[in-house]
């Protein structure tokens, strides 16, 4: 393909160099938001004089249709051509002739590479927003399953205090619901328009930039021709906003993890969400949660990635900025696979409920209430604490837990305590008392399903 700024050279391109420099292979997949752009450019410069309407017109009915050729496979991008924006006009002009040479007019591909990439990621920013929505509503209804399933909290990893497993699903709910609100930032500082920006000093021509704007849904245009064509803060902005998804979900599949091992047996992950080994038969490995963990690295390096590209870069465009694409592409990608995937996988697993049961029976989780039961009777709270410490410790040395121990022991260390005790520490009691606005109390866990689900 003949290059549309060969003009100026006076010899070929070295085939290495082209290689190294051609960038079709991965922004191809933005032929749609190139031809939308490309088509609000075309319908600007009719309205505004700059071209004849008629030629609008064409090169509007010539966009559409390569459009649809490559939408039914009829057409197949050329892989010698440098860039999609390259390719495109280049068959709108081997199609229209001369009318096609005329879309260019009043716009650079660096203003080109901008508004595509803009479009490009608002939909994918959209796509991403409605695939942690049903991520969250399954945690939603998996959490209104279990709003009463006993599971010990931790902190440190040791066994802390009593919860519930709705309630521990709902803090991964309410992360989630932070990563939509981010995105959704995110979305507001991307969505301005850099169109008609040119290659950085905008144009002589009489264009109308709100109109390409308005064309294109965007708020407004770019402020600042400069800005407009060497901004990559919402590339930035929106990797990080997934690393931060990709972060919950490692945290989330650590847990799975945790949780499916013999050591807790808290959960089973379907069938169809784990694999086997080669050699040892018995095996059931959590791969999915795995591969998540895993690939939130690769996103984190993405993001890395963006922000060292753009460090040193002076205005306005530079041929560095087209590293751009491959790592939020591949941010994208990556999070999109990997919360479609973890859902379902988290939507099939069986809870164990008793083994959830026992194990927060023998963590001594309910010490914190036998202190409180103390300090609801009169004593300063840092007595009731070294008394239930004595206490507990006493349970470790009998090997018992302290439902189990006996009420003499209990009133050898303070008369305050009776019968009521019991009832104080028993795990069902624990959790249903605290009722305090966001904790773990079964009516608590549904008011926050009911909010999180209000917000989504």
């Amino acid at each position: 393909m003949d290059k549309m700024w060969a003009g100026r050279f006076s010899k070929e391109t070295d085939s290495g160099v082209n290689a190294f420099n051609s960038s079709i292979s991965f922004d191809g997949r933005m032929y749609r938001n190139d031809i939308a752009g490309s088509i609000a450019h075309a319908t600007m410069l009719g309205e505004a004089g700059i071209i004849s309407k008629e030629d609008s017109a064409e090169i509007i009915k010539g966009l559409q249709s390569i459009l649809a050729d490559l939408e039914i496979g009829r057409l197949d991008f050329d892989l010698t051509a440098e860039d999609v924006h390259m390719f495109v006009e280049a068959e709108l002009t081997k199609r229209l002739g001369d009318v096609g040479k005329r879309l260019h007019t009043s716009r650079s591909r660096n203003d080109q590479v901008a508004v595509d990439i803009r479009l490009y990621l608002r939909s994918e920013t959209e796509a991403i927003r409605e695939l942690l929505k049903k991520l969250i509503n399954v945690l939603c209804d998996t959490a209104e399953k279990h709003s009463d399933t006993i599971m010990p909290g931790y902190t440190h990893l040791q066994r802390a205090q009593p919860i519930t497993f709705g309630h521990h699903l709902m803090a991964y709910a309410q992360m989630f619901l932070r990563d939509i609100g981010r995105l959704d930032d995110t979305n507001k500082r991307m969505n301005v328009c850099p169109l008609g920006s040119g290659a950085l000093a905008g144009t002589t021509y009489p264009i109308d930039r709100f109109m390409t704007s308005k064309l294109l849904g965007f708020t407004e245009p770019m402020a600042n021709s400069l800005d407009g064509v060497s901004d990559r803060d919402f590339c930035i902005e929106l990797a990080s906003a997934i690393s931060t998804i990709m972060m919950h979900l490692s945290r989330f599949s650590e847990e799975i993890i945790l949780w499916c091992s013999w050591e807790f047996k808290f959960i089973e992950l379907d069938d169809a969400f784990a694999t086997g080994s080669s050699i040892m038969p018995q095996k059931k490995n959590p791969d999915v949660a795995e591969l998540v963990r895993g690939k939130a690295a690769r996103v984190f390096g993405d993001n890395v990635t963006l922000l060292t590209m753009m460090k040193g870069l002076p205005l306005a465009y530079n041929k560095d900025m087209q590293e751009d694409k491959e790592a939020i592409f591949d941010a994208i990608d990556n999070v999109k696979l990997c919360i479609s995937t973890f859902t379902p996988m988290l939507e099939t697993m069986t809870v164990n409920k008793e083994n959830m049961r026992n194990a927060a029976a023998r963590g001594f989780i309910n010490a914190t209430d036998c202190a409180d039961y103390l300090v609801k009777k009169g004593m300063p709270f840092r007595d009731a604490y070294k008394i239930t410490g004595g206490l507990v410790a006493e349970c470790i040395a009998k090997n018992t837990t302290l439902e189990e121990l006996p009420l003499d022991c209990y009133k050898a260390k303070t008369e305050l305590f009776d019968e009521g005790v019991y009832d104080a520490i028993n795990l069902e009691n624990c959790v249903k008392c605290r009722t305090s606005y966001g904790g773990p109390a079964p009516e608590s866990v549904i008011n926050q399903i009911k909010y999180v689900r209000e917000r989504i």
